[in-house]
């Protein structure tokens, strides 16, 4: 039975050079070694996706030959016109499998109301230079009534959750002091990346990650929630390296980086985009024009 891996990008805007090289990364290596393809899109954040952006992510995988073995592009196409709907693995249509979730937890008196706001946490907990911001925990004995406020914490407990990085190697975390209790749920009811991302992958039976460095520390939380919720087995995890600029910022579509959808209306071929993504993330030697087909031989 082949494993299962998946492309979960988020409609917040087009994709870039950086969402190629995740996407060489997820087929390349499902290919060379007999695993599946899942394609989800994450749009938790309602604030920030955009129907226009899911269907620009869509076209674009298509024209750069990306096919998912579960969730064709047609039929996100398709479920906004009713077949099927709910999409199984578009975040915003299974709203219902996260508060499931939460209420699990609830129900075992691991999450509490909380009612800070960020300026809050800003002014208890000092932001320190080069570590994320960490929750300090205010609300977690407040027992606040549920109607205080929407937005819901799930107890993290203290110690190392350790892992194995197909790429760096043996890792290990300590969530609880690197972020603290996890907002699951924000005030305005909208469910948040962390608890997402760990109940889809669940799932959708997901064997093995494969994403950029930049969600690496999100691992040993994701872990630790996933225990939580009842998964047995972990899966395992391949973080690859990042397209940057030249002053160490990574490529993001907050930071307005050129698009395919620009780099395709300006006439370049697909095949040159994937080449390029390929030799700028240390995959080929020299950029040229690469196939889909190609993509196994890169990490056999």
């Amino acid at each position: 039975m082949a494993w299962r891996t998946r492309f979960a990008p988020a409609p917040t805007g087009y994709l870039h050079l950086g969402h190629v090289v995740n996407a060489i990364h997820v087929w390349g290596i499902a290919r060379a070694f007999g695993g599946d393809v899942l394609l989800r899109i994450e749009d938790h954040d309602r604030t920030r996706c955009r129907a226009e952006y899911e269907d620009a992510l869509l076209d674009d995988l298509d024209w750069l030959g990306f096919v998912p073995d579960i969730g064709r592009t047609d039929s996100f196409r398709a479920a906004r016109h009713g077949t099927p709907h709910p999409h199984p693995q578009r975040q915003s249509d299974n709203e219902d499998r996260y508060a499931a979730a939460l209420a699990a937890l609830s129900a075992r008196d691991l999450t509490y109301v909380c009612t800070c706001t960020r300026r809050d946490i800003a002014r208890l907990a000092p932001h320190v230079p080069g570590e994320e911001p960490r929750y300090p925990g205010t609300c977690r004995g407040a027992r606040h009534a549920e109607a205080e406020s929407l937005a819901r914490r799930v107890h993290i407990a203290d110690g190392v959750e350790p892992f194995e990085d197909r790429r760096l190697g043996h890792m290990q975390q300590s969530p609880a002091a690197q972020c603290g209790d996890l907002l699951v749920r924000d005030r305005h009811g909208q469910w948040t990346y962390q608890v997402a991302v760990a109940v889809d992958d669940m799932a959708h039976n997901i064997d093995v990650v494969i994403r950029g460095e930049d969600l690496l520390d999100s691992t040993g939380r994701q872990l630790q929630l996933a225990a939580l919720l009842g998964r047995e087995q972990s899966p395992q995890w391949w973080h690859h390296a990042l397209l940057v600029h030249p002053d160490g910022r990574k490529l993001s579509k907050a930071n307005h980086d050129t698009s395919i959808r620009e780099r395709r209306a300006a006439g370049a071929p697909a095949a040159a985009l994937l080449g390029e993504a390929a030799f700028l993330s240390g995959l080929l030697p020299a950029a040229r024009d690469l196939s889909i087909d190609e993509l196994p031989a890169l990490f056999r």
